[in-house]
């Protein structure tokens, strides 16, 4: 089996596992608990909120441990909105883009659903950018907070984030960023890419399923979204997850190293964008009328995403899978929708050619062997299924 489908979820690597088993057996103990055994939970806490800090570039203050990106992302997006009209009751707007993972448009809807704030959404081009000019006419004096992300989860489009966070700053309002599919391919510093908040998730990065985070500046109110005892200094409560932590912290140092050139294997995200270049180059050359989606070269190393019309998006996985290649039809959080991508809608794509989406997404360790056999599978996937179609 090829597997490419990375985007939705990776496979757990063993340095993470090997660093996170003392947590999981004997080392068992609740780092509010004052014994040794909380006390040693609390060291290995604090030191995976010190490793997470310092590949983003912030102080551990500013790191609170999540159960994955779509919790960091409802904290964020609830939890800074509210905060800044509890401070202001004018500051009753929230802007995001078209294209946003649905763990932050739905936040701002059910704020807008319960809380009465107004939604206020970015379009994109026909590649899937915002535009600064774009965000800049959509702000308004009442705007509290901005959340577009930083690279799609399924079309890879990468925005340009630093100059967005400028634009938002200027009018002095907070930038929230959701980082899950962009950490470990693009650079992560928080100081370089202006961001007030930013959101990511372990198991994109060869950790569990099951532990996030998300970065807050030390100075900006956030409302609790989960209430108790006021672990993770107020923000989140909850007993922590101290091997989740402790393998999104290994699992993130690591893939920054790879992404940053500090590993023994330096590049591997200059690698894979050449392999992803062949990869499409092939696909387009072999399948009649395949359709790019995305921006042609302003996206994620890790995503090659196309639609194949005058096919079934969903048969093509099918064939795909019995060729011996897995992979996908966009989002895996759009759990049991057949309907067309609202991404892809956004991008100006007919409905009807939406439905024949495939996405293609790449680990760390894919190689080119894989890439060209994967290819071949295309242009016979979407031929096979073609052919049935004129039967």
């Amino acid at each position: 089996m090829i597997f490419l489908d990375a985007a939705a979820t990776t496979p757990v690597r063993r340095e993470v596992l090997e660093a996170m088993w003392p947590y999981l057996t004997g080392e068992f103990g609740n780092p509010s608990s004052h014994h040794s055994l909380g006390e040693t939970a609390a060291n290995a806490l604090s030191g995976a909120r010190a490793a997470v800090a310092k590949v983003l570039g912030c102080r551990p203050g500013e790191v609170t441990f999540t159960s994955g990106g779509t919790e960091a992302d409802n904290l964020a997006v609830k939890g800074i909105a509210l905060a800044r009209r509890s401070a202001d009751s004018a500051l009753n707007r929230i802007v995001i883009s078209a294209i946003e993972h649905p763990a932050v448009e739905e936040s701002a809807h059910y704020l807008q659903r319960v809380h009465g704030f107004d939604v206020d959404v970015v379009p994109v081009d026909r590649y899937g950018v915002v535009t600064p000019e774009a965000l800049r006419s959509t702000l308004r004096p009442e705007t509290a907070l901005v959340s577009i992300m930083y690279a799609n989860n399924e079309i890879g489009t990468v925005q340009p984030v630093r100059q967005l966070a400028e634009v938002a700053a200027e009018h002095g309002v907070p930038f929230h960023t959701d980082a899950v599919q962009a950490a470990g391919w693009l650079p992560i510093g928080v100081k370089e890419l202006g961001v007030d908040a930013l959101s990511i998730s372990g198991h994109k990065l060869g950790a569990p399923k099951g532990s996030g985070v998300l970065y807050a500046k030390g100075r900006l109110k956030i409302e609790p979204v989960v209430h108790g005892g006021g672990q993770e200094r107020g923000r989140r409560s909850g007993t922590e997850n101290v091997a989740g932590a402790v393998a999104l912290a290994t699992a993130f140092t690591l893939a920054h190293d790879e992404q940053s050139g500090l590993a023994e294997q330096p590049g591997l995200a200059g690698r894979v964008s050449e392999l992803r270049d062949a990869f499409i180059g092939t696909v387009l050359e072999t399948v009649p009328g395949a359709v790019l989606t995305g921006h042609p070269s302003r996206r994620l190393p890790s995503i090659a995403s196309f639609c194949f019309p005058g096919t079934s998006g969903e048969s093509v996985l099918l064939e795909l899978e019995r060729l011996g290649v897995v992979c996908s039809s966009g989002s895996a959080c759009a759990a049991g929708s057949d309907a067309p991508s609202p991404v892809l809608l956004e991008l100006g794509i007919d409905a009807e050619v939406a439905q024949t989406a495939v996405r293609f997404s790449f680990n760390s360790t894919v190689t080119s062997a894989e890439l060209e056999q994967a290819a071949q599978a295309v242009a016979a996937a979407v031929g096979s299924v073609q052919g049935l179609g004129r039967r």
